[in-house]
């Protein structure tokens, strides 16, 4: 189905820092296969203090939506009009789309997540590393799908809270589990080391290794520390970039009403990289 003749409109991703962002290049790929010549996508770099102005002036400038990334997930959930059960829930949105002069919003991250997966988690033990939009939002996608849900975090009141949102399990030291879910920003740099990776997650490599499956919501041009040391240690690993594909494609039909070109975006998304994640079976 092809987009020729439909409105023109920008598009972007909100974040602080956002220049590593592969979505760019992944939704203007979307865009292209589509036949949506006169749209755009851009890297909206925008401070904490400035996020909420910076949105409610978007629509004025052409913008019929926007993806958000850290660390303004919690704050476009509050900014908007109208917010999606799923956004509610989660208590963030990744996902803004402006029409009729409301700013809605939406969570892609949950079912993203749960499509990127190689396996069906229902019945399975998971681990979610982190507290924050990216982790609210894996917990309540994996305990939807039936599995058996626990949170970890640095700071043991902040997974207190979200577990208790959720009504799943705080734990204060992480465990192994079919499911073992990185959804903190650490790897986001690129120097970090596997050591000082595994440190900062309270990993170490004999849990790592007893984990089924390995998610990783962090991508980069080569495997993450943590998804290195899981396929070394022979864990499946899940990449970022797939969750990325996923949720992006999500978004992408949420603004256009056109179904995603999925092998022209998660090829453009992959563009460059230097190794590729197993593909999930048929």
């Amino acid at each position: 189905m092809s987009g020729a003749g439909r409105p023109a409109g920008r598009l972007g991703v909100l974040g602080w820092p956002v220049s590593h962002s592969r979505s760019p290049a992944m939704q203007r790929a979307a865009l292209a296969a589509l036949g949506l010549h006169g749209w755009s996508y851009q890297l909206l770099p925008v401070p904490p203090e400035l996020f909420a102005e910076t949105v409610r002036a978007l629509p004025a400038v052409g913008f019929v939506g926007a993806n958000v990334t850290v660390p303004h997930k919690h704050a476009a959930l509050a900014l908007a009009d109208l917010a999606s059960v799923a956004a509610r829930e989660i208590g963030a949105a990744n996902t803004l789309r402006f029409a009729g002069g409301a700013i809605e919003a939406e969570n892609t991250d949950a079912p993203g997540l749960i499509a990127a997966l190689a396996i069906d988690p229902a019945g399975c033990s998971a681990v979610v590393l982190g507290a924050g939009g990216t982790a609210r939002a894996a917990a309540w996608a994996l305990r939807g799908a039936g599995a058996r849900v626990a949170v970890w975090n640095r700071t043991h009141a902040r997974a207190a809270e979200l577990a208790a949102a959720l009504g799943i399990e705080a734990i204060r030291v992480p465990r192994a589990a079919d499911l073992l879910v990185n959804a903190t920003t650490v790897g986001l740099d690129a120097y970090t080391s596997r050591d000082d990776a595994l440190r900062s997650l309270a990993l170490d490599s004999d849990l790592l290794g007893s984990c089924g499956h390995l998610i990783d919501f962090v991508y980069a041009s080569a495997p993450t520390a943590i998804v290195g040391a899981a396929l070394d240690l022979g864990v499946p690993a899940v990449d970022g970039l797939a969750i990325l594909v996923a949720q992006g494609a999500l978004s992408f039909e949420h603004w256009s009403g056109l179904p995603a070109p999925l092998e022209a975006m998660d090829a453009a998304a992959r563009s460059g990289q230097s190794w590729l994640s197993p593909p999930p079976p048929t």
